[in-house]
């Protein structure tokens, strides 16, 4: 089989594709051949070396991907050999094969594709825990979200459609404006006009109920300055610390160095609440297991559908991360895998 490795810090030309033996399913576990893995931009921080919870240098990426299982394990119910499935891998999703617990695998229904599977676990995974298990977003909310054209921004806003959101804002670069516009989102071209400015004027002065922020840094502050007294900011990422596919260290140095210090006594005052999201180091399975399941339920029920940007073929790994270096993407990347 083949896999994805980065075997140290680097840029994209850094990725290299290695040969081994297929895994074997020890007890409890089963191999799955893989055929869509999900590209997230945690992945790209990742080989820069700037993530800080990836395993050590060589290793392989991938939170999720989507396959059939090959083999089971002693002690596996409820899955057999041809089951069409998810797998929250955590690492080494980009592969051919995966040895993986039969805990973290879920068999898919026939309605669901494998594209599908492999873009949800993340990006609206961690939607849902922001807007429905943290936040308890209720009808009529107002939410901010950046990187709205993203597989997280794009997640937002169908699932504030479900919620029954009346207002989402999206702040994104000027040449994405139809398709966030496409998305039901107030789009706000983040190089050229202020968010906070346009968040208070349609909200009669008192700014959203729910801020999104994957950008870090100085966005951060201007994301709560953009979030009403009573309301939650979420933060759950720091691409303002990445430029290009190559680690800057002053870039990145900017950027912690911006990232603001909140008051706890001026917090109280407000009502505001902070919520810091990772959701590969969420300890309780159970929650995201229950994520899953409300997220697996409003996609038969037609209420979702993922936005695949692409889907490239694992060989062209280093391209498919440099088209989400340089913001094209809108919605999901994926790598195929597939035989």
């Amino acid at each position: 089989m083949k896999r994805v490795i980065y075997p140290k810090v680097g840029g994209v030309d850094s990725i290299e594709i290695i040969e081994e033996d297929d895994p074997v399913a020890s007890e409890g576990e089963v191999v799955i051949r893989i055929h869509r893995a999900g590209i997230n931009f945690a992945d790209l921080m990742m080989r820069q070396g700037l993530y800080g919870s990836n395993p050590d240098f060589p290793f392989t990426p991938g939170y999720e991907a989507s396959g059939v299982v090959s083999q089971i394990g002693k002690g596996v119910n409820g899955l057999k050999e041809g089951d069409r499935v998810l797998a929250m891998t955590g690492f080494g999703g980009y592969s051919e094969k995966v040895s993986i617990d039969s805990s973290r695998v879920f068999k898919l229904p026939d309605s669901v594709t494998l594209d599908q599977a492999a873009a949800i676990p993340v990006t609206y995974g961690t939607a849902y825990h922001m807007l429905f298990h943290l936040g308890r977003i209720s009808p009529g909310d107002t939410v901010l979200v950046h990187h709205a054209a993203g597989g997280v921004g794009t997640a937002v806003a169908q699932l504030c459609k479900v919620a029954g959101a009346s207002l989402v804002v999206g702040t994104a670069s000027s040449s994405k404006r139809e398709f966030v516009e496409s998305l039901g989102v107030k789009f706000v071209d983040r190089e050229k006009e202020d968010f906070v400015k346009i968040c208070r004027d349609l909200t009669g002065g008192k700014g959203v109920h729910h801020s999104i922020d994957p950008v870090g840094g100085s966005n951060l502050l201007r994301s709560y300055k953009a979030t009403r007294k009573g309301g939650k900011l979420y933060f759950f990422g720091a691409s303002s610390a990445v430029k290009g596919d190559r680690r800057s260290p002053m870039t990145a140095f900017k950027m912690w160095l911006n990232t603001p210090r909140f008051d706890p006594i001026k917090l109280m005052s407000s009502n505001k609440a902070l919520f810091g999201v990772h959701m590969g180091l969420l300890e309780d399975p159970s929650i995201f297991k229950g994520h899953l399941d409300a997220i697996s339920n409003m996609l038969e029920r037609g209420e979702i559908d993922p936005i695949i940007d692409g889907v490239w073929r694992f060989e062209e790994v280093a391209e498919a991360q440099m088209h989400m270096h340089n913001r094209k993407n809108r919605g999901k990347i994926l790598l195929d895998f597939s035989p």
